[in-house]
């Protein structure tokens, strides 16, 4: 786990803006699938987390993390926010980071998405290229080292072994969730990246009804094309990782994912991204299951970041 604490002295004032941003991260729209799946006495829900500060499910990690940080006083204005990102996590640092004057540096495989590049430096963030062979694995690697080689210039976030990750969906996402479905869900269906969404979410779920079901998703191979999700037998398996939470695990094809991210924008008017569509169709397969329920999963973003994936759609 993450256990860098620096004995400084809390900037209060950066603390106060931290506290400020707060209610624009999370409480984001539950969106019920009702043209693309239908099936009598079930119902999929979905939660739309790109309308929040960042754009992205990482939101709500970022903005624990910066705000842990703050409190414990090993992040200011004088030192810069590092860590290694797909993509989301980072622009979500580099938003929030932009709002309160913090510095952002993100470790970023080479192939991420251009639309991804061009966000971290509009707002700012300074963007280490690293091997798109290497994935997040090898940027990880690079994040560290440059954190080794100066510890008093960076803040080494490290979302993959942070407790403040999961702790960000236990104590947001989960409740939202089963507030927004009146606790009537079944199901909590989500995709493995980081996991925080998955631990948290479903630790917080487990808590107020040990009866709902947790269902990870897993690309169906090392070689895929869902941005920001582990293949975990082939990866470095994050250290905030549960591997005792989840009843099921189902693997997601990504072509079968990019079918459906055409099928939701014509039928549901929604323009997901390839994780978000993984997601919705790790969702359906477990619906088709169920005779009764109510199965919930997380859109993590729309599709505004993935232009290359949407040219190959309607070319």
């Amino acid at each position: 786990m993450n256990m860098e604490l620096i004995s400084g002295t809390v900037d209060h004032s950066l603390l106060r803006e931290v506290e400020e941003v707060g209610p624009l991260i999370g409480n984001t729209p539950l969106f019920e699938i009702r043209r693309l799946y239908q099936r009598k006495g079930v119902r999929i829900y979905a939660k739309m987390e790109w309308q929040q500060l960042g754009g992205s499910v990482k939101s709500r990690p970022a903005y624990n993390i910066i705000r842990r940080a703050v409190i414990d006083g090993a992040l200011n204005r004088d030192r810069i926010l590092l860590d290694a990102s797909s993509g989301n996590t980072g622009i979500a640092y580099a938003a929030i980071g932009a709002a309160l004057g913090i510095k952002v540096s993100i470790c970023l495989p080479e192939n991420a998405s251009e639309e991804r590049k061009l966000l971290l430096r509009m707002y700012g963030a300074e963007v280490i290229l690293t091997s798109r062979f290497g994935s997040t694995d090898e940027a990880q690697q690079i994040a560290r080292d440059l954190h080794r080689s100066n510890p008093d210039l960076y803040f080494y976030a490290d979302q993959y072994n942070n407790d403040s990750n999961w702790r960000a969906h236990y104590r947001s996402t989960g409740g939202e969730v089963y507030r927004q479905t009146a606790g009537k869900i079944t199901h909590f269906v989500a995709g493995l990246g980081t996991t925080g969404t998955f631990t948290g979410t479903g630790r917080r779920l487990r808590e107020v009804n040990p009866s709902i079901r947790l269902i990870a998703l897993q690309p169906d191979s090392a070689l895929h094309g869902l941005e920001g999700w582990k293949h975990l037998e082939t990866a470095i398996v994050p250290g905030i990782y549960d591997s005792t939470l989840a009843d099921e695990q189902l693997s997601v094809d990504t072509f079968e994912a990019y079918d459906l991210i055409r099928e939701a924008a014509r039928i549901e008017g929604l323009i997901l991204s390839p994780s978000s569509a993984a997601n919705l169709s790790g969702a359906i397969r477990v619906a088709d299951g169920l005779d009764h329920g109510t199965v919930v999963t997380v859109f993590p973003d729309n599709a505004e970041k993935y232009g290359d994936v949407l040219r190959s759609l309607i070319s």
